[in-house]
C-alpha cells in the first residue's frame, strides 16, 4: 500500500508581539490507508480528524511552535492518542500557546521518523523560530518547510524569535542543496520547488549578510 499526501487548508489566527492576523493554514498528511502522521495541526482537529477518515494518527509533527501552525495539537492528540513532536528550541513560543500542556517528545536535527514505509528526515532550520524544521521525504520527492521557505522566498524574521541572516544560513546550508525536482509544501500558500527557487539565493545572501 503506497504512503501519499493529504492537504487540506484550515483558517485561523497568528498572534505574535501583540498583533493578531487572520491566516489560512496547509496541514499535510502523511501515510496510506491505515496509518498517517500529520504535519503542522492547524486551528481545526475536527477537519484534521475527518480528513484521517479512520487511520491511526502515530504522531503530530510541528514544524514550529507558532500557534497557528500548534494550536490544534493537543486536542488533536487527545482525540487520537497521537505524540506531539517538537523541537525543544521552540518550547518559549509554544508555551505562549500551550501553558499548561507540553509535548510528548523532541525533535532532532538528523532524527528519521518513518511512517507507512517513507522515511521523513529531520532538518533543523532556524530562522523564522529557533526551534523550526523542514522534513524531507527523498522517496515522495518532497520536503515540508513549515513556514522556512515559501514560493518566492523565506518565511517571515520581523517578530519575536526570528532572525533573517539565520533563515537565509538554514534554506542554502540545508534546503537548496536537495534535488531541484523536490516538491516545497509550505506551511502556507502554494507548493514550489527547490530548483525554482534557487535563483533566488544570491538575493537573499545579500540582503541576509
Amino acid at each position: 500500500m503506497a504512503a501519499r499526501i493529504d492537504h487540506l487548508v484550515t483558517s485561523g489566527t497568528f498572534s505574535l508581539d501583540g498583533g493578531t492576523w487572520d491566516v489560512d493554514n496547509n496541514v499535510w498528511i502523511v501515510g496510506d490507508d491505515t496509518e498517517a502522521v500529520v504535519i503542522d495541526a492547524a486551528h481545526d482537529a475536527d477537519a484534521i480528524l475527518a480528513a484521517l477518515d479512520g487511520r491511526a494518527l502515530r504522531a503530530v509533527i510541528c514544524t514550529h511552535a507558532h500557534n497557528d501552525h500548534v494550536d490544534a495539537a493537543p486536542a488533536l492528540a487527545a482525540a487520537t492518542g497521537a505524540r506531539v513532536l517538537l523541537h525543544p528550541a521552540d518550547q518559549p513560543l509554544w508555551k505562549q500557546t500551550h501553558p499548561d500542556h507540553s509535548p510528548d517528545g523532541d525533535l532532532a536535527d538528523g532524527q528519521v521518523l518513518t511512517i507507512a514505509g517513507v522515511d521523513l528526515h529531520v532538518l533543523h532550520t532556524p530562522g523564522h523560530a529557533p526551534g523550526a524544521v523542514c522534513l524531507y521525504a527523498p522517496d515522495l520527492g518532497t520536503v515540508f518547510t513549515g513556514d522556512t521557505l515559501f514560493q518566492g522566498g523565506p518565511g517571515a524574521t520581523g517578530r519575536s524569535f526570528s532572525d533573517f541572516p539565520t533563515i537565509v544560513d538554514s534554506i542554502r546550508e540545508r534546503l537548496l542543496g536537495l534535488p531541484p525536482e523536490t516538491v516545497v509544501r509550505t506551511g502556507h500558500g502554494d507548493s514550489t520547488t527547490i530548483g525554482a527557487e534557487a535563483p533566488h539565493l544570491q538575493e537573499w545572501i545579500s540582503r541576509g549578510h
